[in-house]
C-alpha cells in the first residue's frame, strides 16, 4: 500500500495521473475555501460560518469563509464555477442561485455563469423568509401594512439582497398577491439590507430568520408575517401569510453547498459525507444555527438535486414575472 501511495503521488507530481483517479483518502491535503457570494451578516453568511468551522473538526483543514459579494450573488458565483474542480474552492449558496442567470438574461446581457457549471452537493438549511419592519413604524400588523401601501402607492420602500436575488422575489410574490406597489432599493446582499432596515433607510424588508431573530428579540424590529406553510420556530407569534389571505404566497430561502460541475465524484462524495456528519452529529454546528433561528434542514443526494431543479424553475417563473428592472 505505501509502495502504491508513492507511485501514485510521483505519477500525480508529474502530470500523468487524472485528478479522479485520485485516491479519496488523499482529499483534502490543504485549505479549503468557502465562498460566499454575500457581504457578511446575511442569511448565507450565517449558515457558512457555523458549517465551516464543523468542517474544520472533522476534515482536519482550515476553512475559511471569503465572502465575495457583487451584482446579487452574480460575481461570488461565477467565481466558484469557474474555479478549479478539485473540491478546495465551494459555494455556500441560496436558492437566488439558480435564477441569477435568467435574471441577466431578462437584462439582454449574457450570464456570467449558468447552473450547469455548479453541482448541488447538499442543503443545510431551509426557512420560510419573514417579513420585518422597524418597532418604531406605525405599522402593527400586516394589515395595517398594506392598507398603508394601498393608501400611499409607491411610497413604502423596502430592502433586498439586489434586483432578482431571494429576497426581492419573496416580496414580488406578495406585492403581486395584495396588489400593493412598494418602492425596491437593492443592497449588495442581506446583510447590508438588513443594516439599511435597522437605520431607517427603508421602511420594510423580507428577510431570512437568522440574521432578523436577534432584533426582533431585542426590540429593534417587528415581524409582520411569514413565507412558510407552518410558522416559524422562533417566529411561534407570527402567522403566515397564507393564514392571513394569501394562500400563494409561499417561499423559502435555503443554503447549500456547491461545487464547481467537474469536481471528481470521490471527492463529490467526500463533501456530502462530511456535511452529512456535521449536520446529524456536531452539536456546536446545530446549536449556532438553532440560536440564529434557522435549524438543519438537510438533503444530499438525488433528493437535493430534484429539489434545486423544482425550486429554480418555480422561482424563474417569479423572475419572468418580475421583468425587466431598470
Amino acid at each position: 500500500m505505501l509502495a502504491r501511495r508513492r507511485l501514485l503521488t510521483a505519477l500525480g507530481a508529474a502530470g500523468l495521473l487524472p485528478a479522479a483517479a485520485w485516491p479519496q483518502e488523499q482529499w483534502p491535503d490543504r485549505a479549503i475555501q468557502m465562498v460566499v457570494a454575500f457581504p457578511p451578516g446575511g442569511q448565507a453568511d450565517v449558515a457558512a460560518r457555523p458549517v465551516a468551522a464543523a468542517l474544520e473538526r472533522v476534515l482536519g483543514h482550515a476553512m475559511p469563509v471569503v465572502n465575495r459579494p457583487g451584482a446579487g450573488g452574480i460575481l461570488g458565483s461565477a467565481s466558484v464555477a469557474r474555479a478549479a474542480p478539485d473540491g478546495y474552492t465551494a459555494l455556500m449558496a441560496l436558492s437566488s442561485l439558480g435564477v441569477l442567470p435568467e435574471s441577466e438574461r431578462i437584462m439582454g446581457r449574457t450570464p456570467a455563469y449558468t447552473v450547469d457549471q455548479l453541482v448541488p452537493v447538499a442543503r443545510v438549511t431551509a426557512d420560510p423568509t419573514v417579513l420585518v419592519v422597524p418597532a418604531s413604524a406605525p405599522w402593527r400588523s400586516l394589515q395595517d401594512f398594506l392598507a398603508a401601501a394601498k393608501r400611499a402607492p409607491g411610497t413604502i420602500s423596502y430592502g433586498s439582497a439586489g434586483n432578482y436575488s431571494t429576497l426581492h422575489v419573496a416580496m414580488a410574490m406578495l406585492t403581486g398577491s395584495a396588489n400593493i406597489d412598494l418602492l425596491h432599493v437593492p443592497f449588495q446582499g442581506g446583510g447590508p439590507a438588513l443594516t439599511a432596515l435597522l437605520s431607517g433607510t427603508v421602511n420594510a424588508l423580507a428577510s431570512g430568520p437568522g440574521p432578523a431573530l436577534p432584533h426582533v428579540r431585542e426590540g429593534r424590529l417587528r415581524a409582520l408575517g411569514c413565507w412558510g406553510r407552518q410558522r416559524i420556530p422562533g417566529f411561534e407569534d407570527v402567522p403566515t401569510f397564507i393564514e392571513q389571505g394569501h394562500p400563494e404566497v409561499e417561499f423559502y430561502i435555503w443554503s447549500g453547498v456547491f461545487l464547481p460541475a467537474a469536481t471528481p465524484a470521490a471527492v463529490q462524495e467526500r463533501w456530502r459525507q462530511a456535511l452529512r456528519q456535521i449536520c446529524a452529529e456536531d452539536e456546536p454546528l446545530r446549536r449556532a444555527l438553532e440560536a440564529a433561528g434557522s435549524p438543519v434542514a438537510y438533503q444530499d443526494g438525488e433528493e437535493f438535486r430534484e429539489f434545486f431543479r423544482d425550486d429554480t424553475a418555480r422561482l424563474t417563473r417569479a423572475v419572468q414575472r418580475i421583468g425587466r428592472v431598470e
